[in-house]
C-alpha cells in the first residue's frame, strides 16, 4: 500500500462520487443500497491506510500515503493530504461510521431520500478531508464543506425545532471559521515572507517551522482557538450542541458526536499547539479551567435532563472537556489519552445515539418518563444500552476508561496544568458520568411497565444488531487491548510535543523577532531556508 499514494485521495472522494451516483438511482431502495455500498467500499479501502501505515518511521510526523499537487499557481497553496499518527485513527473512525449511519437511517428517514443520503456522503468526504489535509487552506475548505450538509440534514430531516437548531449551528460555526480564516491569511503572508521567499504559503510544515513572536501568537491563538473551541464545543461556547443533537435525525446525531466534534479537538492538536506553542503553554491553565468547568457542568446538567437525547448531548460537553484538558497538559501520556479518547467518545456516544434512535422509532418519544420497565420487552436492546453506558462512564475494561485514565495521569504530571485540586475536580466528572448515565438507564429500562406500548415493544432486528456489533466490539477491544491503536500514534505525539517545546524555547530566546525554528521536519516534505530574522509584522 505504501507505493499507492493515491489511496488516501480515493478514500476521501469515494463518498462524494457515490453521492453523485445515487442521484441516478431509480427507487428508494436503490438509493439506500447505493449509499450503503459506497460507504462499505470506502471503509474497506480505508483499511489499506492502516495496513500501509508504518508507525516506526524515523520522522514520526512525515505524512505517509501522501499526495501533493499544485492548486493555486501564484501562491503556495496545494492539494496536500497524507496520513500520520495524529489522523490515522480519526480517518478510520469516520469511514467505519459511514455504513453504520446509513443503516441507522434505513427506516428512520421517510422523505427526500436522495437528498439525505447524498448529503451524508458529501459530509463524509468533508470530514475525511479535514483530518487528512496538510495544507491549512485545504483544511479550511473541507472544514467549511462539512457545514453545508450538516445544516440541511438538521434543517430538513430534524425535529420540530429543526430550523432554529440549524440556524444556531450555522451561526456559531460560521463565526468561528471566519475568524480562523483571518488568522490563516495573516499567518500565510507572514510565514511567506519569513520562510518561503516572500510567497504566501499555507503549507503545514512551513507554518509550523515559522516562529511567531509571543505577543502575536496570543491573538492568533485567539482566532484559531475560538473556531476550534466552538466546534468542540468548549464551555461556555457549547449552547448550540444540545439543540443540534436533539433536533437532528439519528444519523446526523451519530455523525455530529462521532466525528464532527472531533474536528475541534483535532484542530487544537494539529494547528494551535504546534503553530502557537508559547501562547498555548501560557494560556494552558485558563483553557484547562474552562475544560474542567465543562466536565462538571456538562455532567450536572445532564443529570437534570428529562429528554434522553439531550442528556447524552450534555454528556459530550463533559467528555470532551477531558480531551481538551489532556491536549493542554503538554505531556505525551495526556496527549495520547486525548487522541484515543476522541476515538473512544465517537464509538461509545455514537452507539448511545443509535440506541436512542431505535427507541424513538418504536415509541416516537425521547422523554424518559414515557418509558420504564422495557428491559423485559427488549432484552437485547437493554444489553446494548448497558454496555454502551458502561463504556461511556469509563468502566475499567472498556474503551472509555483508557483515554480518561491516561488524560488524568498525564495531566497530574503536567508542567502546565498539573494542579492537584484541578485534576481532583476533573476526576469527579468520571463519578458524575456513572451517576447520570445509570440513572438514565434505570428510569428508561427498569422499574414497572406503565404503558402497554412499552410491554409490546419489539426488540432489535438483524439490521440493528448488525450496526451495533462493530461498535460494541471496539469498546471491548480498545478497553482490553489498546496497545495496537496507541502504537500508531505514540511516535507522532512525542514528535509533535518535542518540536513544539523546541519551537517555544527558540521563540522565547528570539526576544520579539520572527525566527525560523530548527525543528526536525521531514526534509522531503518541507525544505525551509533559514533567512535572517525579520521584524515582527504588525497584526
Amino acid at each position: 500500500m505504501a507505493d499507492f499514494p493515491g489511496l488516501l485521495s480515493l478514500v476521501i472522494f469515494l463518498p462524494a462520487l457515490g453521492a453523485l451516483a445515487l442521484l441516478l438511482a431509480p427507487s428508494v431502495n436503490a438509493v439506500r443500497w447505493a449509499a450503503l455500498a459506497t460507504t462499505v467500499v470506502t471503509f474497506v479501502v480505508s483499511i489499506g491506510l492502516w495496513l500501509g501505515f508504518d508507525a516506526s518511521v524515523s520522522t514520526a510526523l512525515a505524512p505517509q500515503l501522501a499526495t501533493r499537487l499544485p492548486w493555486f499557481g501564484a501562491v503556495d497553496i496545494t492539494y496536500f493530504v497524507g496520513v500520520d499518527g495524529l489522523n490515522l485513527l480519526l480517518i478510520l473512525l469516520t469511514t467505519l461510521l459511514g455504513p453504520i449511519v446509513v443503516l441507522s437511517s434505513w427506516t428512520y428517514i421517510g422523505k427526500a431520500h436522495k437528498g439525505y443520503y447524498a448529503l451524508l456522503l458529501l459530509l463524509e468526504t468533508g470530514v475525511l478531508g479535514v483530518f487528512a489535509a496538510f495544507d491549512v487552506f485545504l483544511f479550511y475548505v473541507f472544514f467549511e464543506l462539512t457545514l453545508i450538509p450538516m445544516v440541511f440534514i438538521i434543517g430538513i430531516w430534524g425535529g420540530e425545532d429543526r430550523v432554529f437548531a440549524a440556524v444556531k449551528f450555522v451561526l456559531y460555526t460560521l463565526v468561528g471559521s471566519l475568524l480562523m480564516l483571518v488568522g490563516v491569511l495573516w499567518l500565510g503572508f507572514a510565514a511567506g515572507d519569513a520562510v518561503n521567499g516572500g510567497v504566501f504559503t499555507t503549507d503545514w510544515y512551513k507554518l509550523a517551522s515559522f516562529g511567531v513572536p509571543i505577543g502575536t501568537q496570543m491573538w492568533l491563538f485567539g482566532l484559531f482557538g475560538l473556531a476550534f473551541a466552538i466546534k468542540v464545543p468548549l464551555f461556555p461556547l457549547h449552547t448550540w450542541l444540545p439543540d443540534a443533537h436533539t433536533q437532528a435525525p439519528t444519523g446526523g446525531s451519530v455523525v455530529l458526536a462521532g466525528v464532527l466534534l472531533k474536528m475541534g479537538t483535532y484542530g487544537l492538536l494539529r494547528f494551535v499547539i504546534p503553530f502557537f506553542p508559547n501562547a498555548s503553554a501560557e494560556l494552558a491553565m485558563p483553557v484547562a479551567i474552562l475544560a474542567v468547568v465543562g466536565i462538571v457542568y456538562g455532567a450536572l446538567v445532564a443529570f437534570a435532563q428529562t429528554d434522553v437525547k439531550k442528556l447524552v448531548a450534555y454528556s459530550s460537553v463533559s467528555h470532551l472537556g477531558f480531551v481538551v484538558l489532556g491536549l493542554f497538559a503538554f505531556d505525551v501520556v495526556a496527549l495520547q489519552g486525548s487522541l484515543i479518547q476522541m476515538v473512544n467518545h465517537g464509538i461509545s456516544t455514537g452507539a448511545l445515539f443509535l440506541i436512542i434512535g431505535m427507541l424513538y422509532e418504536r415509541r416516537h418519544t425521547r422523554a424518559m418518563a414515557d418509558y420504564g420497565g422495557i428491559a423485559k420487552s427488549v432484552p437485547i436492546l437493554t444489553f446494548a444500552m448497558l454496555f454502551s453506558v458502561f463504556a461511556s462512564a469509563g468502566l475499567p475494561g472498556l474503551n472509555g476508561f483508557v483515554g480518561e485514565f491516561m488524560i488524568l495521569i498525564g495531566s497530574w504530571n503536567s508542567p502546565t496544568v498539573g494542579n492537584p485540586l484541578l485534576i481532583a475536580v476533573a476526576t469527579t466528572g468520571v463519578i458524575f458520568a456513572a451517576v447520570y448515565l445509570l440513572w438514565m438507564v434505570y428510569r428508561t429500562f427498569f422499574g414497572e411497565i406503565t404503558d402497554e406500548a412499552n410491554a409490546t415493544m419489539k426488540d432489535l432486528n438483524g439490521r440493528e444488531i448488525g450496526l451495533l456489533v462493530p461498535l460494541l466490539g471496539l469498546m471491548l477491544l480498545l478497553g482490553f487491548w489498546p496497545a495496537p491503536f496507541l502504537e500508531k500514534s505514540e511516535r507522532a505525539v512525542q514528535s509533535l510535543l518535542d518540536t513544539s517545546i523546541a519551537k517555544a524555547q527558540a521563540v522565547e530566546a528570539a526576544d520579539g523577532e520572527v525566527v525560523v525554528v530548527p525543528v526536525s521536519w521531514p526534509a522531503e516534505v518541507a525544505t525551509v531556508p533559514t533567512p535572517a530574522p525579520v521584524a515582527d509584522p504588525a497584526p
